[in-house]
Order: structure tokens, then sequence, then C-alpha cells
């Protein structure tokens, strides 16, 4: 079955979903997008996912195409139209299309929308998770609104890049004080020898990442201690456990640092813990 694409009001087979050359989004990365998990082929924690949207959006001063409302018919509908039981929907949302000038374009120009979906290898995810991965550290060379949930992600493809030709899963971006901010598609995790939960708090040097936002209330339900500081890539490699959370990995034990095992080098208690309750307090629709 061919994959389909919702593009400006219409759902398209994915070869003929194109956007026009001069879309704002492909000259100058003016946008923002959210990736959605889609389980049982519902959307997780869609509400969150439109409210973070939403500020990315405000933030860019790009105007809401259209209402949250009508927006989740399109995501719902994208995902039918795929048959996706098990995956992701995304959704990507641009200044839209004008002349190519770096100013605003005038007044009135419509937002771009892009909606796809598809599935994921279920199986492959809970075998990984059951091994743990690996993750590389990296330079955080990034701009500083990394809050904003931008398609400007090039330091992000050099990052996960890098881990992929260093035979890891994913690459964790270190500040010039040694102190991890987040994963190049994931927030970062460590558990201390004195069984503290670490995470670096929400500012404008991460994105607050919806699963991440979940995994706080798991914690709080489970009453382990956590705390909301940045920790550093030394502290990583004495912690007890170390994971990652992202809407496409959910909660993923991390076993190796630069290739040092972390801990006894075997998935830790509270990331498996943390990734068997997870849907418990996220929201389904």
């Amino acid at each position: 079955m061919s994959r389909i694409a919702y593009v400006n009001g219409r759902y398209l087979p994915l070869a003929a979903a194109m956007v026009n050359v001069e879309d704002r989004g492909y000259q100058f990365s003016d946008g923002v997008y959210e990736v959605c998990e889609v389980r049982g082929g519902r959307l997780i924690d869609e509400r969150r996912h439109m409210e973070r949207l939403q500020r990315s959006l405000s933030e860019l001063r790009i105007a809401m195409p259209m209402s949250p409302a009508s927006l989740s018919v399109v995501l719902h509908e994208t995902v039918r139209r795929n048959r996706v039981r098990w995956g992701i929907v995304y959704l990507q949302i641009t200044r839209g299309v004008a002349r190519r000038d770096h100013a605003f374009p005038p007044a009135g120009t419509a937002p771009s929308i892009v909606a796809t979906a598809r599935n994921l290898n279920f199986a492959g995810a809970e075998r990984a998770a059951a091994e743990g991965v690996s993750v590389v550290s990296v330079l955080d060379n990034r701009w500083e609104r990394v809050d904003i949930k931008s398609v400007s992600l090039l330091p992000n493809v050099l990052a996960k890049q890098a881990a992929r030709e260093q035979g890891a899963r994913e690459a964790w971006f270190v500040d010039r004080e040694g102190r991890v901010t987040e994963g190049s598609s994931s927030n970062a995790w460590i558990v201390t020898r004195d069984g503290a939960v670490v995470t670096r708090h929400a500012d404008h040097a991460i994105l607050e990442g919806i699963t991440r936002t979940v995994v706080l209330k798991v914690l709080a339900a489970h009453g382990l201690r956590l705390e909301e500081r940045p920790f550093t890539l030394d502290e990583a490699h004495l912690a007890r456990e170390a994971f990652i959370t992202s809407a496409s990995q959910i909660v993923m034990p991390v076993v190796k640092i630069d290739g040092r095992p972390v801990g006894n080098g075997s998935p830790g208690l509270v990331a498996t813990a943390l990734r068997q309750d997870f849907h418990r307090y996220a929201e389904i629709t």
C-alpha cells in the first residue's frame, strides 16, 4: 500500500506529495514540527504535543494555520490512511511560500502544513530496550533556542551521523563546561549511585520533551527522587544507569557511553520500570 501524506489540505500518495521550492521551510528552515507516538492506531499525548506546537509557533511568530481540533482530525486521518498501528505521525508547519527574502513575507501569507505517518519496528525496539543502546558524546554547537522545536536540525543531523559511524544509537550533546544537555533527538537521563534520577532542567538549552514530561509523572508515582539539574559527562560515566526518552523510543536504556559501560553494562531496573509503566500515565486519543 502506498503511503499517504497530507499537504496543505490534500491527502496525496507520497510520491506526489510536494511543496513549493519557495516554501520558507525549504529555503530557511523557517518552521516547526512535532512527532507523536502512535500506539494501537491511537495518538499518545496529542494534547501536550499540540500545546508545545502552539508555543513553538508563537515563539517564531508563525500563525496557527487551523484550530487544534482541526489539526487533530488531520493527524488521526493521516494515521488511519497509512494504517499505522505502532509508529509515529509527523507534523510540520512553516511560514509558507513567498519570494525568497530573509525578512518575514507579506502579512496574510498562509503557513504550509505537511503531515506523514509510518509504522516502526515494534519488535526491534523491544529488542533494543532489552539489550540497551550505546551513546557517544559530541560538542553542543547548536543555537541558543533549542527549546523551540524548529526544523533547523543540521547540528542534530551531524551528531546522529557521528553516532551511527561509531556504532551507537544516539549522540549526547555536551556543552563547553562538560555538562550533558540532551541527545540529538532525545532527552538524556542518569541514575546516580545513591538512586537519584537526574535530567537537565527545562530551559533554553534543551527541548522539553513530551515523553520527558510524562516520565516525570511516572517517577513521582514510583516515589523516586528526581534532580532536575545539569550533569557532567564524568557523572554519567560513574552512574548506576542511564537512559534516553523520546516519542519514538519511549524510555530506552543506555548501557554504554563513549565505549565505556554504564553500571554493570546491562539495562537498569529504573529505566526498565519506567518503560513498562509509561503508557499508564500517558494520554491516549
